[in-house]
């Protein structure tokens, strides 16, 4: 599951709906002060924002000389036309695009930018999941479910059965309540988004932002009720987002609760054909990387490696890295099967860092990706991960994927780093509301509230999630790695961890409470937010690990 927080909470709309359609002459809210777009790249001390200090760190290697560095994305795609991304996709130069032909011989036909482990015969792709323990409780209620105890020899599986089936209510529950809660309000905010695109004389496919509603003049009560809604609502998202962004992310988040209550359990094997609970080393998944889901993907790639200096979108943190991408997060949890696989397809194929911003409650064939990440250790590889946005301790409530291994072989891999989210300002809301934390399995946080990248199709989305925190992380790695290339993976975890300053003393408030503060250096391991200057400092240190 995509660990970006992609609309306003149920509680924020139902409040901006209900008072705004009960009070005619609502005064809104004064709005927050906008963030500069920027902001995750700044200096706390020089620009008053807690980024991660991208202009000293390219001031202290001016004048070296970089080499090129290979990262991927597992997630849910890519926009290959996206102006501020196509010149730095890596491309495949063993491949000869659209023959058909496995022309390089590593069982993917035309992999050009990378691979749909998603995707099926016909240009098809199962982008649209449902959670692990749903697919899991369906899969097992048969055999357990007017079970009380366990059958000889299956104490195992039984007691796995009962977590999941834990876990499942859980989900279908909130799942079920959320879909009560904000059905009528999706209903609400069409309603009056008609209202006020006729108020504006646009067509009934036109987009308003929050500056638009600035220019409607009208006497019409129904009018300036669904004025005073989309102004709570804008201020809500921080004012950049369009109406029909809005009603996309809740309609899409909608249908994701919607396939937990009503899943479509046949959707893999209609659409891929593989069976995902059997990994027998067969080809399957196609070549296409942009779907109608592609916006996550795109967004994290944007953050990572995004053309600099272009004066169009955004400027990435990495300024010579080859992006490869690899589609295998559906809106919905991922399959361990595919995301084994897409860590070792991007080892094949030359990527040093891996990004990989999501994560789900349950992990039924594990073992598969702890393989997969000893792998990627194997080959000196870094796992850059998401903590995931249930404002959960992991320490104590894991999510999936992690690097405490089954076999016991490893409890913290020195390959991989798993990022909680910051905020712009060093105050009470530093650690972000939704995010994740752990002392153990939480390494650092990085900025990931109100963070903006660019999206599909020219445009742009400013999110909050761990989804965000960790590309930006994962393109610090890559900078370290175009400078002094001949870094461990140990080692870049080293300079990137170190990077970070204990914030000892700040008192936050604890993620998921709106009273309860805590010192930021309980929530991970170092208590401190990347920084990308810091990181190549340490890393300028460091006697290389590697040949040359």
């Amino acid at each position: 599951m995509h660990f970006i927080r992609k609309t306003v909470t149920a509680v924020a709309l139902s409040a901006a709906i209900l008072i705004n359609y009960n009070a005619t002459a609502q005064v809104a809210p004064k709005a927050p002060a906008e963030l500069p777009k920027n902001w995750h790249l700044m200096d706390l001390k020089t620009d008053g924002y807690y980024g991660i200090s991208l202009n000293q760190a390219y001031q202290l290697v001016k004048g070296k000389k970089s080499k090129t560095v290979v990262i991927a994305t597992i997630d849910s795609g890519i926009d290959t036309a996206q102006a501020d991304l196509k010149p730095v996709l890596w491309t495949n130069t063993k491949e000869i695009p659209g023959n058909g032909i496995d022309d390089d011989h590593n069982g993917y036909i035309d992999d050009i930018h990378g691979w749909d482990f998603l995707g099926g015969p016909g240009g098809k792709c199962d982008f649209t999941e449902t959670t692990e323990e749903v697919r899991e409780y369906n899969r097992l209620k048969s055999k357990y479910e007017n079970l009380t105890s366990a059958p000889a020899g299956q104490e195992k599986e039984f007691a796995y059965w009962e977590q999941v089936k834990l876990t499942h209510n859980e989900t279908v529950n909130k799942s079920n309540t959320e879909l009560q809660q904000l059905q009528p309000i999706l209903n609400a905010l069409m309603a009056t988004s008609g209202y006020v695109k006729r108020a504006l004389n646009l067509k009934t496919d036109g987009t308003f932002k929050k500056t638009d509603l600035a220019k409607v003049t009208t006497a019409n009560d129904t009018v300036k009720q669904s004025v005073a809604v989309w102004q709570s609502v804008f201020e809500q998202e921080g004012g950049n987002e369009t109406n029909a962004k809005i009603i996309n992310d809740l309609s899409e988040y909608l249908q994701k609760l919607n396939n937990d209550v009503n899943p479509d359990l046949e959707a893999r094997a209609r659409i891929v054909g593989d069976d995902p609970n059997v990994q027998d080393g067969k080809p399957y998944g196609n070549n296409l990387l942009k779907f109608a889901d592609a916006e996550h993907g795109t967004g994290v790639a944007g953050l990572i490696g995004a053309v600099r200096g272009n004066k169009y979108g955004i400027d990435g943190v990495a300024d010579n890295v080859r992006i490869m991408a690899i589609k295998a997060v559906p809106n919905g949890d991922e399959y361990d099967k595919d995301i084994a696989n897409a860590i070792r397809y991007a080892v094949d194929n030359g990527a040093k860092v891996i990004n990989m911003s999501f994560g789900k409650k349950l992990s039924p064939h594990k073992a598969w990706v702890d393989e997969a990440f000893k792998y990627a250790a194997s080959k000196n590889v870094l796992l850059v991960q998401a903590a995931g946005n249930d404002n959960q301790d992991v320490d104590v409530k894991p999510q999936f994927p992690n690097d405490t291994f089954e076999d016991g072989s490893a409890t913290d891999a020195d390959n991989v780093i798993s990022v909680g989210a910051s905020a712009a300002r060093k105050d009470a809301e530093l650690a972000g509301s939704f995010s994740n934390y752990g002392k153990k399995n939480v390494d650092v946080f990085a900025p990931g509230v109100k963070v903006t990248s660019v999206n599909m199709d020219a445009e742009f989305n400013t999110a909050d999630g761990t989804s965000f925190a960790s590309p930006i992380t994962a393109g610090i790695a890559a900078l370290i790695l175009e400078y002094y290339p001949k870094l461990s993976a140990k080692q870049l975890k080293q300079a990137i961890l170190g990077s970070a300053t204990p914030l000892t003393g700040v008192m936050v408030l604890k993620p998921g409470s709106k009273t309860d503060k805590v010192d930021f250096t309980t929530l991970s391991k170092t208590g401190g937010i990347v920084n990308a200057y810091r990181a190549l400092l340490i890393a300028s240190k460091m006697k290389p690990e590697l040949p040359n």
